[in-house]
Order: C-alpha cells, then structure tokens, then sequence
C-alpha cells in the first residue's frame, strides 16, 4: 500500500519529486563545499603532521593584516571596473551596429559568436604571444607609432602589465555584451521610434530617451553577469604574468590559488576564497536592489 502511494507520489504532479534531484545536486556540489570551506577557514594544514589542526581566527586576523590580500583587492577592483566599463560602451556601440536586417549583418553576428568559445587560457596565450616584445604583433605596432619604449616591455613592466591583460579580457567578452544588447535591441517594440522619428527627433535624442530606458533592464543583467565573472578573474593573469611584474596584476583569485596550492596554506585560501564570495555577493545584491532588477 505504501509503496502504491510512493509511486503515485511520484508520477504525480506533485513539484516535490521534480525538485529532488536538482536540490540533491546543490547540496552535494554548493551547499557541502561551502560548509567545508567555512569549517577550512578555522583550519590550517601543518605539512609536518600532513594533518588540520584547529587556529580559530588566526587566518581571519591574519588576513585582515595581509598587505598582499589588499593589494590583490585593489587590483581586481581596478581590473573589474575598467573591463566592464570598456566592455559595456564597446558592446552597445556595435550592438547598434550591427542591429540591422541588411546583407552580411546575420554572418557578422555570428562571427561574433567564435571568441566565447575559445578557452581563456588559450586566448591568454595568444596576446602572451602577441604582446611579446621582440617578435609580437601589438608590441612592434605601439613601439611603431611611438607609444611603447622597446625596453619596457608590456607584460614585464609593472605600469603596463595590467592593461595588457585587460586587452585580451575585452578581445574575448565584447561580444558577449553585443549579444546580449543586440537580443534586447531586436526585441524593443517600434512604435516609439516611429513616434520620435515622426516628431523630428535626432538619432542621440532617441538613444537617449528611448533606446536607454527601454534597455535598462537588459543593460542590468548584461552587468550583473559579467561583473561576478571579472571579479574572479583568473585564466588570463595566471597566463600572462603570474600576477607578475611584482604584485602589479595580482588578482584576489590568483592569490588564493596560489596561498592553497603552491603554498600548502589549505586554510589561509579557504579563508581568501569565502571573503571573494562574500566580497561578489555583497556587490551583487546592491547592484540588484539599485537596479530593482527581478528575476
């Protein structure tokens, strides 16, 4: 009898049963990981013993005293704002670009498809390459036009290190912003332009006062999603610079890597890693609410 009542329960229309298996999967690869990393954060590897031992707040306290940890916080700010601020501007100018029904505009988009597909480790690779001082592409035409000093090369010289990563981020995730813009600029509806346009309205004017309202809201979730993935950024400067000249491109992910794993500092990186998460949720949670977006 019970066994009838299970499988009815089952099959039935019941939500319950539908939700188990996505909540058995949060539980076993979010939830479980970070109760453990929080229960790693009060712990410390000792290489000796190849055993935990418990240290209580000796990683959070010294964390708080770290000057490297808040060098890598600066840095990933400043790596944060200036590629989302350049990937943003950049992707609505060629979403409007390319917003239009005429021959060869469906092939650029797609064309814009190809970078995401590329691993962030290999497009690292490609601008290392590029960037490289004696036979580098990007590097001969700057030092061609006088811009860059044959003996300061990008990569190795601390006031040009970081903008020679951020190049290769922006490369790579413009076109992510453009489609996501393109998506939201197809769907608005053309009454309103038909409108302005009808009232003797300029091109600016009608970005300005219809194109950027209505947008609004996909202009938000566009941020939102690429502003968590620049906050952890980790590819391009583990292959580039390896957080190199110095500390110059130091990112807070590369710093926790590098304290778990080269370091054997298990705790110390948990510690590191929950303060980013903490760090990113904050951020997020205020860009929601001043942007009242709503899923």
């Amino acid at each position: 009898m019970r066994v009838a009542q299970a499988r009815r329960f089952v099959i039935s229309d019941h939500p319950l049963p539908w939700l188990l298996p996505l909540v058995a999967i949060l539980l076993v690869f979010t939830v479980y990981p970070l109760i453990y990393n929080i229960w790693l954060s009060f712990h410390e590897f000792v290489p000796r013993r190849r055993a935990l031992e418990f240290v209580g707040t000796e990683n959070w306290v010294q964390l708080w005293n770290d000057t490297r940890f808040w060098q890598s916080l600066v840095i990933t700010f400043t790596y944060f704002a200036i590629a989302l601020a350049f990937e943003l501007v950049l992707g609505m100018a060629i979403a409007l670009l390319l917003d239009s029904d005429g021959f060869g505009f469906g092939f650029l988009r797609g064309v814009l498809t190809m970078t995401l597909v590329i691993p962030p480790a290999i497009v690292g690779m490609m601008y290392l390459l590029m960037e490289d001082p004696q036979f580098g592409v990007i590097s001969y035409l700057l030092q061609s036009i006088g811009l860059l000093n044959p003996n300061n090369p990008i990569l190795a010289t601390a006031s040009t290190a970081l903008a020679g990563v951020l190049v290769a981020e922006i490369w790579q995730w413009t076109p992510f912003m453009v489609l996501i813009f393109l998506a939201g600029l197809r769907a608005l509806p053309p009454e309103p332009y038909e409108a302005a346009m009808i009232d003797g309205a300029s091109s600016f004017q009608i970005f300005r006062r219809i194109t950027l309202p209505m947008m609004s809201k996909v202009i938000a979730i566009a941020v939102l999603v690429r502003g968590i993935d620049l906050f952890r950024v980790f590819d391009y400067v583990f292959v580039m610079t390896s957080g190199g000249p110095g500390a110059s491109t130091y990112s807070l992910s590369l710093y926790a890597w590098q304290q778990t794993f080269s370091f054997v500092k298990w705790g110390y990186g948990a510690t590191l890693s929950l303060v980013t998460l903490v760090i990113i949720l904050v951020i997020a949670n205020l860009f929601i609410r001043i942007a009242k977006v709503k899923w």
